[in-house]
């Protein structure tokens, strides 16, 4: 009889003791990534509530998933694969297209006016998740490549015709404050 209560207290003790430190792992991770998925969830669904309620949802399942992970990405991809699924969910929900309102705190202008937020606007959907997660999110070609579940190749060419569109729309806009300056 007392083999079998410690036993069972041992036991007890062990859950518990993982469960503090999945505990520990998933603060570590909400500390680390909260901003960053909820910046990635106003990029694809444009719509801060929806965003914040896409960010919540996303560490929903990242707490139950954390003792699945298997480690055959980094802990970021993984999250943003799962805050991207989450994001594609909400959006068949609303059956509406990705927009780009909210995607930062404050509009992003550079010092000679230029407008990154209405750049990236104009972008078609995958074009702009590409270049949120490359050049906003500092991923790696092949973690973008996982997140959107795409090769690596479609990654390049999405960032290249991306890259090459607002030049050419800062090209054009530069061109008409010219003309109306003269």
């Amino acid at each position: 009889m007392f083999h079998r209560r410690c036993e069972t207290f041992w036991r007890s003790r062990r859950v518990y003791s993982k469960h503090k430190e999945a505990v520990e792992d998933f603060r570590s991770i909400l500390a680390q990534y909260q901003d960053k998925v909820y910046r990635l969830a106003c990029a694809m669904l444009g719509d801060q509530a929806q965003a914040e309620d896409a960010a919540q949802e996303t560490f929903v399942r990242v707490w139950k998933g954390l003792g699945k992970f298997r480690g055959e990405s980094s802990v970021s991809t993984w999250i943003f694969t799962i805050a991207r699924r989450t994001c594609l969910d909400a959006l068949k929900a609303r059956k509406q297209t990705v927009g780009l309102e909210a995607l930062v705190e404050k509009p992003r202008h550079e010092p000679d006016g230029l407008d990154v937020t209405a750049l990236l606007a104009e972008l078609p959907d995958r074009a702009r998740e590409a270049v949120v997660l490359f050049y906003l999110q500092d991923k790696s070609y092949e973690d973008v490549a996982r997140t959107m579940e795409i090769p690596m190749g479609t990654v390049k060419t999405l960032l290249f015709r991306a890259r090459k569109q607002m030049i050419a729309s800062v090209a054009n806009s530069r061109l008409l404050k010219r003309e109306t300056v003269r």
